[in-house]
């Protein structure tokens, strides 16, 4: 159907467990920009930021994440997006 419902015309029923947000959980985890290796959890291997509802974290600690890891890319420690391979299927000179 179009608009997104199932074949009864009810609403969708989610199942599963409702992630939770491992900074409020865990408050000796900390978000910094020089922690590289917490800070890969929350990027995708395109190096996009995964979303609030796919990684679980509450507004608050998306917002330090986005901006740590804002900062952690403008200084090189993370890529803007995916590595690039140095190997082409073609000879082609430029």
């Amino acid at each position: 159907m179009a608009y997104g419902g199932n074949r009864t015309g009810g609403p969708r029923r989610r199942y599963g467990r409702r992630k939770v947000c491992r900074f409020c959980a865990d408050k000796k985890a900390t978000i910094d920009y020089k922690d590289i290796r917490s800070l890969r959890y929350f990027i995708s291997e395109r190096g996009k930021i995964t979303p609030r509802r796919i990684s679980g974290t509450c507004a608050e600690h998306q917002r330090k994440l986005t901006e740590a890891i804002k900062r952690a890319r403008n200084i090189a420690l993370l890529p803007f997006t995916a590595s690039h391979s140095l190997e082409r299927g073609d000879s082609r000179t430029r």
